[in-house]
């Protein structure tokens, strides 16, 4: 029982850390770190303070799309509401249920996580892990997320093809 023999581990997964982003051809967005449910009100916040600066810094024309999953808070009439209100500013996509194999942002977290479990040194703690998370996205390659948006005609004709099925992206 040495200790410098013993390996620590984590059971049950340990606990977690939840984080929204988002990213365009041009660059990555923001990674915002979420210390509770993400609720309506949550998420307004969120593209209040993060979404809009975004989108209209990055599509100053307001040529933009933005694209959400259907999640409950998304939906959320102040949510809804306030996307009607900027209407002028960007487009939100209409967005089909069920659709992971369209959704862009899902093979960043795929990305974000396989660093993550590459690291020589795993996080011990959730503040260590909220850090390597920004720190995983923050070097997240141009290349990484350029091709992610360059292959969505590509996805979409493969959804298609599946007639709504699953398809290997």
């Amino acid at each position: 029982m040495d200790p410098s023999f013993l390996v620590t581990t984590v059971q049950a997964g340990g606990g977690g850390v939840m984080v929204w982003g988002m990213f365009s051809w041009h660059t990555l967005g923001p990674l915002v770190p979420i210390g509770h449910l993400l609720n309506a009100t949550a998420y307004l916040s969120i593209v209040s303070d993060h979404v809009h600066p975004f989108m209209t810094t990055m599509y100053p024309s307001s040529d933009g799309y933005f694209q959400q999953d259907n999640a409950q808070c998304h939906k959320a009439r102040i949510i809804l509401n306030w996307f009607l209100e900027h209407d002028k500013e960007f487009t939100v996509l209409k967005w089909p249920p069920q659709s992971p194999d369209l959704n862009p942002i899902e093979h960043l977290w795929d990305v974000v996580e396989r660093e993550l479990r590459a690291l020589d040194v795993h996080p011990t703690n959730l503040h260590q892990l909220k850090d390597a998370i920004l720190s995983i996205w923050a070097n997240i390659s141009k290349e990484c997320f350029q091709h992610l948006v360059e292959s969505m005609p590509r996805r979409i004709k493969a959804v298609q093809k599946a007639k709504g099925g699953q398809t290997q992206y």
